[in-house]
């Protein structure tokens, strides 16, 4: 029976190949999509499950929360982070119950690392990257598989490291694990510390990348610390504290403990902020949503973003029903021609049953062929998108026995969905009507007839609304790209001294030099860039107003010429001093607006003040325009610039314009370059142009954006497959109507647009149904960004407009040969 099934499906394919082709294309082009999107969504969903008892490790992270709105008594979050201040990982590991175990990191720059040898000249290694200092417990949160040394006393004592095996060999090569115990790694150019331990790499997909493990008491040695910042009013994206919570015990327990101690020490906590209309609130985050979480991570491994991987799952969902949907359309449309099949098999014995499996097989069939071409075109996808695709993701069958269980339930559920209601209408038809000719599955006002048109609404509704989609973001990443930021962009080039270099007087000596070079027009000694992704805080306190107003602010440091270089106007007093320590003040538009100051000038010459019990004031001697800080999906917050020289590791510089006479900027940089090494011979040279960096903020919403444009044009091609072969199947079945119309005097254009008009009526209403349906999808996403254009209806008729060219094209390549049919040859029959 199984073997007759198969005879006639391949009988049936053969003699109905542009419908047989239009349905392989369409299911192989869904099913490639689906693929593709299981392969990132497994990937993403997958990173940092192989821990044991991964249920009861938490991160710390901090929630931003306004008072001025509230939603059922509860402030709302709006915005948050995973900077944290240093003191917190002790008080939690004195004051908490409940948690089994406290481990605090702090991630470092990349950084020099010299590897002592039996002769006068250590090895050194310029740029080792993935090197965190690590409290004690880290290892007993976070399992490795141990090759050396003991997970409980490896981070015990100070300047002790523990390596990662291929860490290890690159700095001992040719020793067993055990040998390089008691070996000297010398950190930071002078601090010798000693290797406790080596783990084996982090097994599967891991966000805690990382390959050096140096304790961290090693932070607050006599040695380091007055490198890093102790204080409760500071937060660092660098800090994290992750937590094993003791069995039994929830997360909500400990984060009403947390409460507690912000309240006791934390300037900037609810209870502690009476006048301002932001706090900050440490709350929880699992260990899964690490990968997936809002919070950030350390840049070490591409993030992935919960809602993104729903949205693209749903797509896939989407682009599967669309395949479905054209051979559902295909299937039920060409029932009338297997009517009289059907008829004769019910006459000579198959029951509805048999009929059912033979229908659902040739689906199978249809499936399984788009599967296996669907297997040919993935790798080339992954490919094509590798922009913004994990670099180690891949598509191998063998090594992902889960893929093949996932592309078997495919075809499964694709065989079903697509096949059960044509099986059912196709072996439902009565012998007697059939065999006597009075059965038309094509009739214009039946069921089957009714259902395509609704399905051909269905797919252009979902083509239509992918092309707004595609506009308004695409608009919207336009408008990131191109507002005004409040500070020059353009031939800006900005690179950073060694983290080791602490000499300010070797700083000065190298920016003196680089003064005198030709092409650049000016130059800066500082710290980040006006925006950029890193977070470096401090709450301070205004006590000039009627109460105290503790503000949670941002710290940008810069040299005199940091302003001028960026082209950020002072709007009131002068501009900072040189100095190697904070001595004053600039503070700009938006937080001189919450400290209650009407005009700029009014807060020139007050103090702010911070440190235990608010002992250190500062004054205030300028007002600055605001600018963005960060990327434009966030609001402009309180900020304040100060001179800070022994914080200013960064060089920025402001290239004079390649058109002057005699200025080259490959010269110029390569000038810099050499001017460079003459201070650091050991160190590379790496600088970034400032526009570039901007235009990286954006890089997830490009590549929704080109994910969506893929997705549109998969959408759009699948919806124009599916109405091609209906108008193949209906100028078929109206050859003759056309021959006599012909004959009666129509032109080819009236003919032409006889034949499309129903299939454009359709698409007019696929318009305005999609139209209010991807205005609301898109408002919702872009309740996320802060800054975003005024959006106008020609944006959606534009949408229509090019829908409406495309099917009109799809529609002529078969209505304008069927109209230009000799009358002769389709009324031959006659």
């Amino acid at each position: 029976m199984f073997k007759n099934y198969l005879l006639v499906a391949i009988r049936y394919f053969w003699r109905n190949k542009i419908f047989s082709v239009i349905n392989i294309i369409g299911l192989s082009i869904g099913i490639s999509a689906a693929l593709v999107i299981f392969l990132i969504v497994h990937y993403d969903l997958t990173f940092d499950t192989h821990h044991r008892d991964a249920d009861r490790i938490y991160r710390v992270v901090t929630d931003a929360r306004s008072k001025s709105t509230v939603v059922d008594n509860k402030s709302t979050v709006v915005g948050h982070f995973h900077a944290l201040p240093e003191p917190l990982a002790d008080v939690v590991s004195r004051e908490t119950t409940g948690i089994e175990y406290a481990a605090p990191i702090y991630f470092l720059d990349e950084q020099r690392v010299a590897v002592p040898t039996s002769r006068n000249k250590p090895i050194l290694f310029r740029h080792q990257s993935n090197i965190i200092f690590a409290g004690q417990y880290y290892f007993s949160v976070f399992d490795y598989r141990w090759l050396a040394g003991s997970p409980l006393t490896a981070l015990r004592e100070p300047f002790r490291v523990v390596l990662t095996e291929n860490r290890a060999r690159t700095y001992f090569p040719g020793l067993f694990p055990e040998a390089m115990i008691g070996r000297t790694i010398t950190y930071f150019d002078s601090i010798p510390v000693t290797v406790s331990g080596v783990v084996r790499e982090p097994e599967g997909n891991t966000d805690l990348a990382f390959y050096e493990f140096i304790s961290y008491q090693t932070m607050s040695s006599n040695a380091l610390k007055d490198s890093y910042d102790f204080e409760w009013s500071s937060i660092s994206s660098a800090n994290a504290l992750f937590v094993k919570l003791s069995k039994g015990r929830t997360a909500a327990s400990v984060d009403d403990q947390l409460k507690k101690i912000q309240a006791k020490y934390d300037p900037q906590s609810e209870q502690n902020v009476k006048d301002s209309k932001i706090f900050r609130v440490f709350v929880l985050q699992p260990l899964s949503d690490l990968h997936l979480g809002d919070y950030g991570s350390f840049d070490i491994v591409r993030q992935a973003n919960k809602s993104t991987l729903y949205g693209i799952s749903i797509l896939a969902v989407i682009l599967l029903v669309l395949a479905c949907i054209n051979f559902v359309n295909l299937t039920t449309a060409r029932a009338s021609q297997r009517a009289r099949e059907i008829g004769i098999r019910k006459t000579i014995g198959s029951s509805r049953r048999q009929l059912v499996l033979q229908f659902l097989g040739e689906t199978f069939l249809t499936t399984l062929i788009a599967a296996l071409i669907s297997a040919l075109l993935v790798p080339a996808l992954l490919k094509e998108f590798s922009a913004f695709i994990p670099p180690d993701l891949h598509f191998n069958w063998l090594q992902q026995p889960g893929l093949i269980v996932f592309v078997l339930l495919l075809i499964l559920g694709v065989t079903l969905f697509a096949g059960f209601y044509p099986s059912i209408i196709l072996s439902g038809y009565l012998p007697v009507e059939v065999l006597r000719g009075s059965h038309s599955a094509g009739t214009q006002g039946s069921s089957p007839s009714l259902l395509r048109k609704v399905l051909t609404v269905s797919q252009f509704v979902i083509a239509q609304a992918f092309i707004i989609a595609t506009l308004i973001i695409g608009r919207q990443i336009h408008y990131m790209l191109t507002t005004d930021l409040g500070f020059r962009q353009k031939a800006i080039v900005y690179f950073s001294t060694p983290y080791s270099d602490t000499s300010i007087t070797h700083r000065f000596a190298l920016l003196s030099e680089l003064r005198t070079l030709p092409g650049i027009a000016q130059i800066s000694l500082g710290g980040n860039p006006p925006s950029a992704e890193s977070f470096w805080g401090q709450t301070l306190t205004y006590l000039g107003g009627p109460a105290p107003i503790k503000t949670g602010v941002e710290l940008k440091f810069g040299d005199s010429g940091f302003l001028p270089l960026y082209q950020i106007p002072l709007l009131a007093g002068r501009n900072v001093r040189p100095s190697d320590t904070i001595r004053e003040y600039l503070i700009n538009e938006t937080y001189a607006r919450q400290l209650g100051f009407r005009n700029p000038g009014e807060a020139i010459n007050k103090y702010l003040w911070y440190g235990p019990g608010n002992s250190i004031h500062k004054p205030i001697v300028g007002v600055i325009r605001d600018f963005y800080a960060h990327s434009l999906q966030e609001k402009i917050r309180p900020l304040v610039f100060t001179a800070n020289n022994r914080q200013s590791t960064g060089i920025h510089v402001a290239l004079a314009y390649s058109g002057d006479e005699g200025v080259s900027w490959p010269r110029t940089l390569q000038a810099i370059g050499d001017t460079y090494k003459k201070f650091y011979p050991d160190v590379e040279f790496n600088y970034q142009f400032y526009d570039e960096s901007i235009a990286k903020f954006y890089k997830s919403e490009q590549d929704i954006a080109s994910l969506l444009r893929w997705a549109t044009g998969v959408a759009i091609l699948i919806s124009c497959l599916g109405m091609l072969g209906l108008v193949v199947y209906t100028t078929a079945i109206r050859t003759k109507e056309i021959g006599i119309r012909k004959v009666m005097g129509a032109t080819v254009a009236q003919i032409v647009t006889l034949l499309s008009t129903d299939f454009m009526i359709l698409v007019g209403i696929a318009f305005l149904i999609a139209t209010p349906i991807a205005w609301w999808a898109m408002h919702k996403w872009l309740e996320d960004y802060a800054n975003r254009p005024a959006f106008g209806w020609w944006l959606f008729l534009l949408a229509g407009a090019g829908m409406a060219v495309i099917a009109v094209m799809t529609l002529c390549l078969q209505t304008i040969r069927a109209a230009r049919t000799n009358p002769v040859d389709s009324l031959r029959s006659e």
